[in-house]
């Protein structure tokens, strides 16, 4: 696991900077999915900004990396930093939009619904990282999707080398999906 001290810069402050000063979570464990980056890319391309993303002190991305990526990917280069304890809500206000008579302002919200549901593919390394390192997931996984996650890129014993090493139909413990084994 690569560890974020090494990318702390100097705390940012400034009501406004560009996304390069913004840094992605090197340990991010939202690999994220093609369709997810197309569909995001799309929707800061015809509706612009919609959701923030929320950053450490030092300008470390917590939420949000994909956003952040997209958003360099098409061009945009301000950003806006809304100082905060977390003691307050960060709403924000897109002035030219209005819900009940914009198709944009609805195109907007299955955007980013729709992006959250196809944009996320666990990074099973990155979580036995954090195992490992004695973050307790249970508040977001349950021990049966955990244990799915994880154990998708698992080594096997002996015994179930063996089944793999035999050339028939075979199926993923973690996934259901049915392989021939290659090698």
């Amino acid at each position: 696991m690569r560890s974020v001290k090494a990318i702390r810069s100097r705390p940012i402050s400034q009501d406004t900077t560009t996304i390069r000063a913004l840094r992605p979570d090197p340990c991010n464990a939202n690999k994220g999915t093609e369709r997810g980056t197309a569909l995001l890319e799309k929707s800061l391309r015809s509706c612009g900004a919609g959701r923030s993303i929320l950053v450490d002190k030092h300008g470390v991305v917590i939420a949000g990396n994909k956003t952040l990526e997209g958003a360099a990917v098409i061009g945009l280069e301000d950003a806006i930093i809304v100082p905060t304890d977390g003691t307050k809500i960060v709403v924000v206000q897109r002035t030219d939009l209005d819900l009940a008579v914009d198709v944009r302002a609805r195109e907007l919200a299955y955007f980013d619904n729709r992006t959250t549901e196809v944009g996320l593919e666990w990074d099973a390394d990155q979580l036995q990282a954090d195992l490992a390192a004695g973050l307790d997931l249970k508040p977001w996984f349950s021990d049966e999707e955990l244990a799915k996650t994880v154990s998708a890129f698992q080594p096997v014993g002996e015994d179930e080398q063996e089944q793999l090493d035999q050339k028939k139909l075979m199926t993923c413990p973690a996934c259901g999906a049915e392989f021939i084994p290659t090698a």
